[in-house]
């Protein structure tokens, strides 16, 4: 009898052969075993797939998409998982450990688990910490400074996680954490304080800087007001955090 996995990781590729290696092999090292590995590609013409199928409990997908943020609702729709953590193409688990951190809260049923990232460059070297660091407890109004806490160091419980909006390009995730947030008992929910994601600084939203602030100023908008979101921009405006 099929069992569910504890966690489905997701990955999105598209063309990601130089990339992708540290990323499947930061899953593949990781002490927890109760995983599922998705790749899901957006029909690639290099070798992603060859390196993708090198290793064991993954799942792929490979088909034209609308996206990025089509193929992680593809990964969703995918998922079997009770939790789910997006990990893509070129960011990668900090350390072996990670994922079973992760997983003793999520054996607790934790709505939302989380944890700080670090950058690094495409030699794999850590530039510095994120800009900004994961708060100690999570708010409906914490993510109204914007996005505290990465993407890929994001856990949760599927049965909360909405699809992502496609009608923003660059910034959905933001807008889907927040919503993830808003759907989630605030008194589970976990700070790990462990940097628990090797964040590749070579991004779709790093390529497309202003595009995604203005999508982020329509989310931090539809969320929380307009003067909140002049009032927060200003701020990035003026160098403040």
């Amino acid at each position: 009898m099929f069992t569910p996995p504890l966690i489905s990781i997701i990955t999105i590729t598209f063309n990601a052969e130089t990339v992708l290696g540290p990323t499947m092999e930061s899953v593949a090292s990781q002490t927890c075993r109760d995983y599922e590995h998705i790749i899901i590609d957006g029909a690639s013409k290099d070798r992603t797939l060859d390196v993708a199928r090198k290793f064991d409990r993954t799942r792929i997908l490979s088909e034209p998409d609308r996206g990025l943020y089509d193929a992680m609702n593809k990964g969703l729709s995918m998922a079997r998982g009770k939790y789910v953590l997006f990990l893509n193409a070129g960011d990668a688990f900090h350390s072996p450990a990670v994922l079973e951190a992760y997983a003793e809260r999520a054996r607790l049923g934790d709505d939302i688990i989380f944890a700080d990232t670090v950058i690094v460059n495409s030699s794999r070297e850590v530039t510095g910490p994120r800009h900004y660091s994961a708060p100690e407890y999570l708010t409906t109004e914490s993510f109204s400074r914007g996005m505290l806490i990465c993407h890929q160091a994001f856990m949760v419980r599927a049965a909360i996680a909405p699809k992502y909006d496609l009608a923003y390009r660059f910034s959905a995730d933001y807008d889907w954490t927040i919503r993830c947030i808003m759907n989630a008992n605030l008194q589970r929910t976990t700070n790990l304080h462990i940097v628990a994601i090797d964040y590749l600084s070579d991004g779709l939203t790093d390529r497309n800087k202003y595009a995604s602030l203005r999508e982020r100023y329509r989310i931090m908008a539809k969320h929380y007001g307009h003067s909140s979101a002049i009032r927060r921009h200003l701020q990035l405006l003026l160098g403040r955090r």
